[in-house]
């Protein structure tokens, strides 16, 4: 093409000015903002599995609330929480509309602090995210609290528990955590003694522990406050005795074969005040070349079932987001570098620090 034939434009500084102000203004001070701990994963991890983050059977909160093979479940939803108000809450002073009006105004009057913890949520009108923060909040706690309802509107819902339990526990799939304890307030804490929202957590911790052995908080974790479920159950995974997210070492590794072939020996740990912990314990008679003299590596027991991997991918895409301790994904690392080939894993299973279920 001649030079003579290039058509040249003339920019225009000022309107490119105000566009870049106008564009700026969009775009919040990073400063100014809340942390945004429910979001969608990005495609580059979600693409590694893709089932690890999207919900099966019901959508929590805004993000998934529009998938089509989620919508049947609404019914359900809507089934667990007129329950709630008609049966579970029947015996208190208060009328259902009563108790009902109390959790839609709590939960009114903290939507813009609902809405700054989503990153890239459709926008909804304020009534329809007030509607949807009561329902769901109200199903996560009517379902934990008789998960075996009677009747239903979809047949044998017992056979969707598993997958229920999974769904509460997806990153794309929450509730702000104080939407959670405000509904928790309007409904549960009326009871006489009335149960900790805690306990109806710990029913989803222990069913989606990854780890052999119960899972143990102290009080400040359980009385500390929370992103979402999913952040709660974090903190039972995270190290006692520290507070910040201390990124973890990257180190040279060696597999559980070339461990054994040094004198290593594996075995299995169930009482460590930490999960995760790791021990190698050496023999007090160095000095003889027996068996009983190598070295021990200690490992937690790793459950191995069909959700673990969904579990522990979430809590790793959580840590990262988030100024938590990266204490899944630096036990993660730690078995990625003892695990090259089958016969490590195998080595594993048979000193049962792994157990397939």
């Amino acid at each position: 093409m001649a030079e003579d034939d290039v058509e040249l434009w003339p920019i225009d500084t000022d309107d490119t000015v105000q566009l870049l102000l106008k564009y700026d203004e969009e775009v919040q001070n990073p400063s100014d903002q809340c942390p945004r701990s429910i979001f969608m994963v990005p495609n580059v991890y979600r693409d590694l599995s893709p089932r690890s983050f999207t919900p099966r059977v019901v959508s929590i909160g805004p993000l998934h609330h529009q998938d089509e093979h989620l919508k049947g479940f609404e019914v359900q939803k809507a089934t667990y929480m007129h329950n709630l108000f008609h049966n579970v809450l029947r015996p208190l002073d208060s009328t259902p509309e009563q108790i009902l009006k109390e959790c839609v105004t709590k939960v009114s009057d903290s939507v813009d602090q609902i809405k700054a913890c989503y990153f890239a949520m459709q926008t909804y009108p304020d009534s329809e995210l007030v509607k949807m923060m009561v329902t769901d909040a109200c199903f996560i706690l009517a379902f934990l609290y008789k998960e075996d309802i009677q009747y239903s509107s979809l047949g044998p819902v017992e056979l969707l528990y598993t997958h229920i339990y999974h769904d509460i526990v997806l990153i794309e799939n929450q509730i702000p955590f104080f939407v959670l304890q405000d509904i928790f307030e309007c409904t549960f804490l009326k009871f006489h003694p009335a149960p900790s929202l805690a306990d109806f957590i710990f029913l989803i911790q222990n069913r989606c522990n990854i780890f052999e052995g119960d899972l143990v908080m102290g009080n400040s974790c359980i009385s500390s406050t929370h992103d979402h479920i999913l952040g709660f159950i974090h903190k039972s995974y995270q190290h006692p005795d520290r507070n910040s997210s201390t990124p973890y070492e990257i180190v040279q590794g060696h597999s559980v074969v070339e461990l054994e072939r040094s004198g290593v020996r594996f075995s299995n740990r169930l009482d460590a005040e930490w999960p995760m912990a790791m021990e190698l314990e050496f023999s007090r008679f160095l000095c003889f070349p027996l068996s009983w003299s190598k070295p021990t590596l200690k490992l937690p027991v790793l459950r191995l079932e069909d959700d673990t991997e969904s579990i522990i991918r979430n809590l790793i895409i959580y840590e990262h987001s988030s100024q938590v301790q990266a204490c899944v994904s630096s036990y993660m690392y730690a078995m990625d570098n003892v695990i090259d080939t089958p016969e490590d894993v195998a080595k594993l299973v048979k000193s049962k620090a792994l157990v397939n279920y």
